[in-house]
């Protein structure tokens, strides 16, 4: 008598049967586990995308000390935009970048580079009529007080108007838009920047924030985490003209699931199945 006639319940008692079966099964088995296991450890946890965690959960620190001064100190090669307003507007408009004796509409950062006033290597800019002004490390109210005192002599009820013009940052890598951006306020932090730029994107590593700032002898890199709420206390904190935030991916970024990706698992469950009765 052939097995295929055995009774059912012999068959399957049936060591020899048993034994078929399971190695039949085992593969597609072993083939769940590891795509499983490998959607789990790809997945992005929550913790590393979050900002400003404590350190400790038993810490209750609320208030975090800057002492950074907030106004940014003038140094060669930034431009200053200067403008005065008067009521003799012919006299006015001889201290005015523009020469032609009629006030300018400026429309866009262009123009207003342009006109504006370049600090020398000497740290000093040239302005109508009183020559040399020294403007190395002060900030904007200072150089505005200064040439208050010398268009005071020559002009009374004037409005003078201090910008610096060329305070650009550029955010790069993981946020969802890099590029260089035109700052018009005299300060900003690095959460503000990453935040003009879209904010940070899924695979960001939070804790490896590259700022590279310029200065006098060349380029420095500082490392910021921005996971923990340390950040705040940072002279990184605060950000200079020209500063370049770099944020860099996670090295799970090229298999990784920014969310945990339950269709996958669902199909490859589904599979799974399929494959085991098939092979029953």
């Amino acid at each position: 008598m052939q097995q295929s006639h055995f009774p059912f319940f012999l068959k399957e008692n049936n060591p020899l049967y048993m034994k078929q079966f399971f190695n039949r099964i085992h593969k597609p088995i072993i083939l769940l586990l590891a795509v499983a296991g490998l959607v789990l450890a790809s997945c992005v946890p929550m913790r590393k995308m979050q900002y400003l965690q404590q350190a400790d959960s038993r810490d209750t620190t609320r208030a975090y000390l800057n002492e950074r001064t907030l106004s940014y100190k003038i140094q060669p090669g930034d431009n200053l935009y200067i403008k005065v307003v008067s009521l003799d507007e012919k006299t006015a408009n001889m201290f005015n970048p523009v020469g032609s004796g009629v006030t300018s509409q400026y429309t866009n950062d262009a123009s207003v580079y342009l006109n504006s006033y370049t600090v020398s290597a000497e740290g000093t800019i040239e302005f109508p009529l009183a020559g040399q002004i020294y403007v190395q490390n002060k900030n904007v109210e200072e150089v505005k007080e200064r040439i208050q005192l010398i268009l005071d002599e020559y002009l009374k009820e004037t409005v003078l108007i201090v910008k610096l013009v060329n305070f650009n940052l550029t955010v790069l890598g993981e946020v969802k838009n890099p590029g260089q951006y035109q700052v018009y306020q005299s300060e900003i932090n690095i959460f503000q920047a990453i935040s003009m730029a879209g904010d940070m994107g899924d695979y960001a590593d939070r804790r490896q924030v590259t700022i590279v700032r310029q200065t006098k002898t060349g380029s420095e890199t500082f490392n910021v985490d921005l996971e923990k709420a340390s950040i705040l206390s940072s002279n990184y904190f605060y950000l200079k003209p020209n500063d370049i935030i770099y944020v860099r991916p996670l090295k799970i970024k090229q298999y990784g699931f920014a969310s945990f990706p339950y269709t996958l698992i669902f199909s490859s469950i589904s599979t799974a199945l399929l494959l085991i009765n098939f092979f029953k």
